[in-house]
């Protein structure tokens, strides 16, 4: 049976390499991989998935916020990756631990979720859409109908023109 715990509870090494085995050694190049700059995974909204004491998944949220062109910024937290070991994946791994997720998120999140992520998917799950993101902007390329957001914790995701930035003033102490 697979347990859900504090992302904390697994080694740095043991992530990267499960990152690397579910994503490639060219994840780093990613556009998300720029919005995490300068940032650390929130721990109250990241979770690591064991299978008998095997690390088999991962789901890291960051601090990210929409910069409008005067500088004023609305918080969000960026879900992902949400990584799963290739032996293991479409076992209901990843879904376990969005579920998890959506449900510290809507406990007490401080901001509205978002992730680059299959709308088809996250939306039917979780509620992802692309409805307030259409004036977003990413660091690199992406596509549209991928960049999604959720509310949160009565945090709704701003539907106004920006750019999403890393927000390294909300990094965990």
């Amino acid at each position: 049976m697979v347990e859900i715990k504090p992302l904390s509870t697994a080694s740095q090494p043991a992530i990267e390499a499960l990152l690397d085995a579910a994503f490639g050694p060219d994840r780093f190049g990613r556009t998300a991989y720029r919005l995490r700059a300068g940032t650390f995974a929130l721990p109250d909204l990241s979770f690591a998935a064991f299978d008998q004491g095997r690390l088999v998944g991962t789901l890291q949220s960051w601090p990210v916020a929409l910069e409008q062109a005067d500088g004023m910024r609305s918080s969000l937290v960026m879900v992902g990756p949400v990584a799963v070991e290739p032996d293991v994946q479409r076992g209901g791994i990843g879904r376990a631990m969005m579920d998890a997720l959506v449900a510290a998120a809507d406990a007490g999140a401080d901001a509205a979720l978002m992730m680059i992520g299959d709308p088809e998917y996250y939306g039917r799950f979780w509620g992802f859409t692309a409805d307030a993101t259409g004036g977003w902007d990413l660091p690199g390329p992406f596509e549209r109908r991928r960049l999604l957001a959720r509310s949160a914790h009565r945090h709704d995701p701003p539907a106004i023109n920006g750019h999403v930035v890393p927000d390294p003033a909300r990094n965990p102490d």
